[in-house]
């Protein structure tokens, strides 16, 4: 698969910025940007946390699922995902032979700072200790990030121009 038609998909945990670089670097890319969970609202019509509660998290995965599949068959777009899209092996799959994967890793800490006061999170929005969840889930799919990712770009403290140059030099030409 060629360069110019190569998706860039940015992956990693809830707060580590996939949104916000993905807009940014989809206008520096001059590409157009998909956030997945977005998508999965504009098409349901309804918020990822009432799908939780009425399809619990398998009825989720499933639409994120097909959410990803239908994103892939467009070209040369910049795509942000959930958090848990890699816990799938389907997935993990289409990602691998799809994209340009970009792992954003940061911390706990600033994944906790960046999410404190998020009230769309449904994982988050479960637990009584945020920062045992983002910890847990952090360290459940770390090595799934690692597999699928292309680059890993930790964002912890770095400015979104800074992220946005290093994915610009990792991309393939």
């Amino acid at each position: 698969m060629s360069s110019n038609s190569l998706n860039v998909v940015l992956i990693g945990p809830m707060g580590s910025g996939k949104t916000s670089v993905g807009r940014r670097l989809a206008c520096v890319l001059k590409r157009d940007f998909f956030d997945s969970d977005f998508e999965i609202v504009a098409r349901t019509g309804v918020a990822i946390d009432h799908i939780f509660d009425v399809e619990g998290e398998q009825g989720f995965r499933k639409r994120e699922t097909q959410m990803l599949a239908d994103l892939c068959e467009i070209k040369n777009i910049v795509i942000a995902t959930g958090g848990g899209v890699v816990i799938k092996a389907e997935n993990r799959e289409m990602l691998k032979y799809n994209s340009f994967s970009v792992y954003l890793s940061s911390t706990v800490e600033q994944l906790l700072k960046r999410t404190m006061n998020s009230r769309s999170r449904p994982l988050l929005e479960q637990s009584s200790n945020r920062e045992k969840t983002i910890r847990d889930l952090v360290s459940k799919r770390e090595f799934l990030y690692q597999e699928v990712a292309d680059v890993v770009i930790d964002t912890t403290d770095k400015k979104l121009y800074a992220i946005i140059n290093e994915i610009k030099k990792a991309i393939p030409v």
